[in-house]
C-alpha cells in the first residue's frame, strides 16, 4: 500500500488541512489494473474531523478493494466554503492522478459522516455551480470534473431547518448564518445532476435526526436521482463502523446490527 499526504491550500484552510491516500499497490501478477477510491469526510459537526470516522472507515473500504483517501478539512474557525473548496481540490487531485494511481475515474465515490455527509452532499449538489468552478480556476467546459461518481451518506446533516443541528451550521457558517443557512440547507438543492446516493442512519438518533436524510431522499426521488436508503431501528449518532472496530473510549458506538452497512454500500458501489 502507498501512503501519502496532500497539505490543501484554499483561502482560509488551516494549517492541519490535508488529503491522505491509501492507495492499493499495483501489481502485473493481478487482474485488477484499476480500482474506485472512496474520499472520506469525516464527521465532527464543522469543530473538528472525527479519528473514529476517518482510518478506521478507510481501512473497511481498503479491505473490500477500494482505494481510501481521508480528507481532514478546515473547520471552525474557517468558514464556508473553506471545507469545500478543499473537497473539490481533493477531487480534482485525484482525477488528475487517476491514471498513475491506478484509479478508476468513473467511479470517484463521496463519503460522509455526519457534517462530513453535509460536506460531501455539499460537493454533489454545487459541482456545476459557476463560484466554486470559479474558486478552482476551471472553465465551464470543466465542470465535470468535480462531480462526484457517486456518494454514501452516513446519517448525515442536510436541512438547516426544523431538525438542523444547529452546531454544525454555527461551526460552518459563523456570524453569516442567518444569510447563508438556507444557501447550505441541502434538500432545497437537489437536482437531476446530483450524483446517486447510498444513505444510512438510525431511528434513535437524537443528535442529527433521521428526518435529515429523509428530506434527502425525498427530493432526490423528485429529480429522479437513484438512492438506496437504510434506516437502523436503534443506535445513537456517531457510530462510524458501529463495531468494536469505532468504539468510543467511554464504551459508545457500539451497535453491532448496523455494521452492515458496509457490506450493504460495498453492494451498492459494485452496481454503480
Amino acid at each position: 500500500m502507498n501512503y501519502r499526504e496532500y497539505t490543501l491550500n484554499q483561502e482560509g484552510s488551516l494549517p492541519d488541512s490535508k488529503l491522505i491516500l491509501y492507495l492499493q499497490d499495483a501489481s502485473e501478477k493481478l487482474a485488477i489494473r484499476t480500482r474506485p477510491l472512496v474520499l472520506i469526510c469525516p464527521g465532527g459537526g464543522y469543530g473538528y474531523t472525527s479519528d473514529r470516522e476517518a482510518e478506521p472507515v478507510a481501512l473497511a473500504f481498503l479491505a473490500m478493494g477500494y482505494h481510501a483517501a481521508v480528507l481532514r478539512y478546515s473547520c471552525a474557525p474557517a468558514r464556508y466554503p473553506t471545507a469545500l473548496t478543499e473537497l473539490a481540490q481533493s477531487m480534482l487531485l485525484i482525477r488528475e492522478h487517476a491514471e498513475e494511481w491506478h484509479v478508476d475515474p468513473d467511479k470517484i465515490v463521496l463519503e460522509g459522516s455526519s457534517a462530513g455527509g453535509h460536506l460531501a452532499a455539499c460537493l454533489g449538489v454545487f459541482w456545476d455551480e459557476d463560484f466554486l468552478a470559479e474558486k478552482m480556476g476551471l472553465s465551464a467546459a470543466e465542470h465535470a470534473r468535480l462531480k462526484p461518481n457517486g456518494m454514501i451518506l452516513c446519517y448525515p446533516v442536510i436541512t438547516s431547518g426544523e431538525f438542523a443541528h444547529r452546531g454544525s451550521f454555527e461551526n460552518l457558517l459563523g456570524e453569516r448564518e442567518e444569510e447563508l443557512r438556507q444557501q447550505v440547507s441541502l434538500e432545497y438543492h437537489i437536482t437531476d445532476k446530483t450524483p446517486k446516493a447510498f444513505v444510512w442512519g438510525t431511528y434513535t438518533d437524537g443528535s442529527v435526526p433521521m428526518e435529515n436524510s429523509l428530506l434527502l431522499v425525498s427530493a432526490m426521488r423528485r429529480a429522479g436521482v437513484p438512492v438506496e436508503y437504510h434506516l437502523f431501528p436503534q443506535g445513537a449518532h456517531g457510530l462510524a463502523l458501529a463495531s468494536k472496530l469505532t468504539q468510543s473510549s467511554d464504551g459508545r458506538h457500539l451497535q453491532e446490527e448496523c455494521s452492515i452497512w458496509t457490506t450493504l454500500a460495498h453492494a451498492w458501489m459494485e452496481r454503480l
